[in-house]
């Protein structure tokens, strides 16, 4: 068996696709890209800047907001630097170590979106369900703390898996159809039993996808009924408009999810939805915040006219 995989000789560089079908819109798809990218990146930077700048989004809900933010832009740039490669030159090639560490940071960000949602459902929870104890509950301390808490159980958890997938034998082919490092197609070009990295897939799927989706459902079960006991009508759509920008982003993170697991082996639509999930959501998250949250537009409205007064007294 040694002598076998000593004959075999191991991948060190991974071949990514990527698009091939684009031919006459690459340029397009390639500045759409572009601009999708710095749209996300200045949009959660500025979500981020507002939060911090503004003394009235100093809560729990802002805070979780700006973590979520930060996963955003690590997920972007994680993703989309490379792929923009990939579609002008119509594929990329990547070391294999590359490759892992972009795997890595991809899990790490979308685990990390993951439990941020599901803190931020409590959050949502506490005020709506238990508005008396909200404050004495979720506190400063507390928040920093699940924060600080969430990042080191990610990178740690992660990296293990990240390592054992490295001790595989990956004796080729070295060319993944797809537009990043991601898990099935990476264990695909290995030639040695994958059965242990599986089993530990499903097993962290458990803490970081199924009981915090678990979380999220019970949450807004509750927040629903809490909802329809206010007796009027205005009553009920103000209370519910305040979680109405979460229930957004669960809905578009844990749509992408479902959609992978029901299209398992069609590779143009495992494409279409990751695009989606890693490109498209980071985009959609700040603006959907923005957009349907009136203390964010009440907070940039206000930055933006005191600054707007201090350049033109400087002038």
């Amino acid at each position: 068996m040694n002598m076998q995989y000593d004959n075999i000789s191991t991948v060190t560089e991974i071949l990514l696709l990527g698009f091939q079908n684009l031919r006459s819109i690459k340029t397009l798809f390639f500045l759409l890209l572009l601009i999708i990218f710095c749209v996300t990146v200045c949009g959660n930077l500025l979500i981020i800047l507002v939060v911090s700048y503004s003394r009235s989004l100093h809560s729990p809900m802002y805070f979780f907001l700006t973590q979520l933010s930060l996963s955003d832009i690590l997920l972007s740039t994680t993703i989309v630097p490379n792929m923009l490669h990939i579609v002008l030159y119509k594929g990329s090639s990547v070391s294999f170590i590359g490759c892992l560490i972009q795997f890595y940071c991809f899990t790490a960000s979308e685990s990390l979106e993951c439990l941020l949602l599901t803190v931020m459902s409590y959050d949502r929870y506490q005020a709506i369900c238990n508005p008396l104890h909200y404050t004495s509950v979720m506190d400063l301390t507390f928040c920093v703390k699940m924060v600080l808490l969430f990042w080191l159980f990610i990178l740690i958890i992660i990296l293990i898996l990240s390592v054992t997938m490295s001790y595989l034998q990956f004796c080729g082919p070295n060319i993944i159809d797809h537009f990043f490092c991601d898990f099935e197609p990476l264990l695909e070009l290995s030639c040695s039993d994958t059965f242990i990295v599986k089993m530990e897939s499903k097993l962290l799927a458990v803490p970081l996808v199924i009981c915090p989706f678990t979380v999220i459902i019970v949450s807004y079960v509750y927040i629903i009924f809490t909802i329809l006991k206010i007796p009027s009508v205005t009553g009920r759509q103000k209370t519910f408009s305040t979680c109405s920008s979460h229930l957004a982003v669960v809905s578009l993170y844990y749509g992408s999810l479902i959609s992978i697991y029901l299209f398992p082996n069609k590779d143009n639509a495992k494409k279409i939805i990751s695009l989606f999930y890693t490109v498209i959501t980071p985009l959609l998250n700040p603006l959907i915040y923005s957009l349907k949250n009136n203390n964010i537009k009440k907070a940039f409205k206000k930055i933006f006219i005191s600054k707007s007064k201090t350049f033109l007294e400087d002038i």
